[in-house]
């Protein structure tokens, strides 16, 4: 394996040795540069030797330079090479469950250990040889953050479809061994890896403390998109009740042994039980929020914060916000704080059913613009519609069927914008929406 380089920041260590683009970065000290993460690895000393290849002549060439200073070399991509894709067909894969026509990156499945160091992504293990597994180890990537599902081997094969779905959850004493840190998912299927199951999961993997820093649960999503896939059944009051039931119990256990819940069940657990939601302090640090473990929470006390904390000028205006179907019973109970607060504010919270994808999908991130308007056409109470940035891709300028915010509000005839999806932020954009108002008439005349 090799780095190929694409260009060199001016006035960098790797400028004033003679490197440019078109050179090949091969080694330091004797160490193969596979990726980008062995190059910033192993260039932080500030003296080593680099094995290079510059107009196809090899080369090695002595670096001096102060320690943690960048290199300065770049490549085609952050990671050096590609993502890496995933090699399992889990019987869950939401993205499986995508229907035709959307836009190609959104059917690319990862499975790449560095994104989950960098950005707390997902990964099954079953890519991973023991030499990155070493890799791990030496530079002490952590935390990672590790799809486990179930720690009985021939069920992990089974629910992976991966015949290194099993052999590989030995990766995970050998990790936590080396003190690295361990954060999991537990993605869990209706009669297939709850009940008995999910405890003997949950006893292997708290048996890795303190390395195993949390335990997220999620049930498994369901859409309309199923055809030819695993027949999966969607978790209803009295199921939800029953898996809830245990991981509870095991938050317990955890709270008075570690002082901490460890074993976090996601927000949906709670609501399709119809059971109240846990205080702050059960989430300790929020420590699975991208998984759905505590956003309810955290919205409620953070609007409730601000509305507390708001001490701006609030004049009457009127504003429709759109949300999912799960979220919807807490943005209108939040919203109604709001306007005993302020009475000359109204909010009108419009849940969106998704009809796009179907199944049980019901979280405010996978709304759709479709959707959108085929709900809310003639049923605005304002001039002015509020989309949780959640519901947009990273841009934030469409959703996910492509339909943009322009073509959203010529559809239902209104001003749209985008707002925080956090709590304090929603509460603090309902506030001043007046503002966004009077600039809207403003540009129209």
């Amino acid at each position: 394996m090799a780095l190929h380089v694409v260009s060199v920041d001016g006035g960098s260590p790797a400028w004033r040795l003679g490197i440019e683009a078109g050179c090949t970065l091969l080694a330091v000290d004797d160490h193969p540069l596979h990726d980008a993460l062995d190059y910033q690895f192993y260039t932080t000393p500030p003296r080593f030797s680099l094995q290079i290849c510059r107009n196809g002549e090899p080369c090695t060439l002595a670096v001096e330079k102060a320690e943690y200073e960048p290199f300065g070399c770049n490549f085609e991509t952050y990671l050096g090479d590609k993502k890496h894709s995933c090699a399992n067909h889990c019987m869950f894969c939401f993205i499986d469950q995508l229907p035709p026509g959307m836009r190609e990156p959104l059917y690319f499945k990862d499975d790449d250990e560095r994104l989950s160091f960098l950005f707390g992504n997902y990964i099954t293990l079953t890519n991973l040889s023991e030499r990155e597994i070493d890799r791990i180890i030496e530079m002490h990537i952590s935390p990672i953050f590790v799809s486990v599902h179930t720690t009985n081997p021939q069920l992990r094969v089974r629910m992976l479809a991966n015949k290194r779905g099993g052999e590989v959850l030995d990766y995970l004493p050998k990790l936590a061994a080396a003190g690295i840190e361990l954060n999991c998912q537990l993605v869990l299927c209706r009669g297939v890896n709850d009940g008995a199951e999910l405890r003997r999961t949950l006893d292997d993997l708290l048996r890795l403390r303190p390395q195993v820093g949390s335990v997220a649960a999620v049930p498994a999503g369901v859409t309309r998109y199923r055809k030819g896939l695993y027949k999966l059944e969607a978790y209803d009051r009295d199921s939800a009740r029953e898996t809830l039931d245990i991981l509870e119990e095991y938050s317990r256990r955890c709270r008075k042994e570690y002082g901490r819940s460890i074993v976090y069940p996601s927000d949906e657990w709670y609501l399709t039980a119809e059971r109240e939601l846990p205080p702050a302090e059960f989430y300790d640090e929020y420590a699975q929020l991208e998984d759905g473990v505590g956003m309810w929470r955290l919205f409620h006390d953070t609007f409730l914060e601000e509305l507390d904390a708001y001490r701006g000028l609030v004049l009457p205006h009127s504003i429709d916000l759109v949300t999912g179907t799960l979220a919807g019973p807490l943005i209108e109970q939040s919203a109604r704080a709001l306007m005993e607060r302020y009475p000359q504010v109204r909010v009108a919270v419009h849940p969106i059913r998704n009809d796009f994808f179907g199944g049980n999908v019901s979280v405010a991130g996978l709304v759709t613009g479709t959707d959108i308007i085929k709900q809310c056409r003639g049923k605005l109470q304002s001039g002015l519609l509020a989309v949780p940035e959640v519901m947009l891709r990273d841009e934030k300028d469409r959703f996910l069927d492509d339909v943009t915010l322009p073509q959203l509000a010529e559809a239902l005839g209104c001003r749209v914008v985008a707002i925080p999806a956090d709590g304090g932020g929603c509460c603090k954009a309902c506030l001043s929406a007046h503002r966004r108002v009077r600039r809207s008439k403003a540009e129209t005349t």
